[in-house]
């Protein structure tokens, strides 16, 4: 059994009992002793043998007198036809990539995965780790150019990021996840595991019903709104320093019935993904799947929608790919190479905005 442990001066494996992957159980429930595994050389590798261990063999790790899951000792979390989907054009690959909250192996944890084709090294760095660029490495799915790792232990509200390597530049990147779900508020941009959803939808009536408003039959008038500078709250209920934005949830209570008197039967949102910059309106998008944090969480934005629905107002979401910031957390060369943009700069970015 090899470990990698940065950092660690003693390592020693502890066997499990595989009957249930090792979530509960104790070592001596396989016969089998703790095993003081040996440094290779100068590296944070540790090994050790178990000459008598018999079938699948689960363990955990005791570095320096603390015992903890090993994250390597856990299979890959996608399948090959999982992986198969990602150069789809209708491969869905949010649902594939990014972090979610999964019990995996009998253990709760997170698996992430990013594509990176052309990356020599992918690391998570996170709050989980301490930021440490080394602790992490994660594995490289074939030819699929996916990176992949299942961290035990971690929860949703965690913080990370990925070390990408290049295939030619000696220095490394840190990126925010462009498959993450949630971000944080600007100027900090880590990516966060996300919450399970917790609101429950009742729309089901308009949901039912959209495939015939989709006919174009019937009036439709639109009242299209940036939420940040709608409306903000003033005085004692907006923080000093803070532009005082409303969350999604006060948003939906006052923009709802606003446009509904007014008579319009949809709402179009200027872009609601993550950016990093106030002025651009959202049009300079880092992360496509992720609602701002400007107005709370995306349980909040689920509950704008749901309030919309629930008056007969269909919501628009303007989803801008056409272009990204040159923000080092973001696509730009996002694994050593312009995996997002074009190698001429003549083609590959707008000369007024710098995307």
């Amino acid at each position: 059994m090899r470990a990698w442990a940065p950092g660690a001066e003693v390592v020693a494996v502890v066997p499990l009992d595989p009957g249930d992957g090792g979530a509960s159980s104790s070592g001596a429930a396989t016969g089998l002793p703790p095993e003081p595994a040996v440094r290779i050389e100068y590296s944070p590798v540790f090994v050790a043998s178990f000459p008598d261990a018999d079938g699948p063999f689960v363990y955990r790790l005791r570095v320096d007198g603390r015992e903890v899951e090993d994250p390597y000792r856990f299979l890959p979390v996608l399948t090959d036809v999982q992986l198969g989907r990602i150069r789809r054009p209708d491969g869905r690959i949010h649902e594939i990539l990014g972090s979610r909250c999964i019990e995996h192996q009998g253990v709760e944890g997170v698996a992430f995965a990013v594509w990176a084709p052309h990356a020599r090294a992918v690391s998570l760095v996170g709050s989980f780790n301490g930021w440490k660029v080394n602790r992490h490495p994660m594995r490289p799915r074939g030819s699929s150019g996916v990176w992949e790792l299942f961290v035990p232990g971690v929860e949703a509200g965690a913080l990370y990021k990925y070390r990408i390597i290049g295939p030619m530049r000696p220095q490394a990147m840190l990126k925010s996840d462009p498959c993450g779900r949630q971000m944080q508020l600007r100027p900090d941009n880590a990516s966060v595991v996300p919450a399970e959803r917790e609101h429950e939808w009742g729309d089901d009536e308009w949901i039912e019903a959209r495939p015939a408003r989709r006919g174009g039959e019937g009036p439709m008038s639109i009242y299209e709104v940036h939420l940040s500078s709608w409306r903000r709250k003033e005085g004692a209920n907006a923080r000093k320093g803070e532009p005082g934005w409303l969350d999604y949830r006060e948003i939906a209570d006052e923009l709802v019935p606003y446009v509904a008197e007014l008579g319009f039967t949809h709402i179009e949102l200027l872009p609601v993904t993550e950016h990093p910059y106030d002025a651009s309106w959202g049009y300079q998008t880092v992360g496509y799947f992720a609602p701002t944090s400007r107005h709370g969480d995306p349980d909040g934005l689920r509950y704008l929608v749901d309030r919309a629905h629930a008056a007969g107002i269909g919501i628009f979401l303007d989803w801008v790919p056409a272009h990204f910031p040159a923000d080092s957390h973001g696509l730009g060369s996002f694994d050593g190479t312009h995996l997002y943009e074009h190698a001429d700069p003549r083609k590959g970015g707008h000369p007024d905005w710098c995307t």
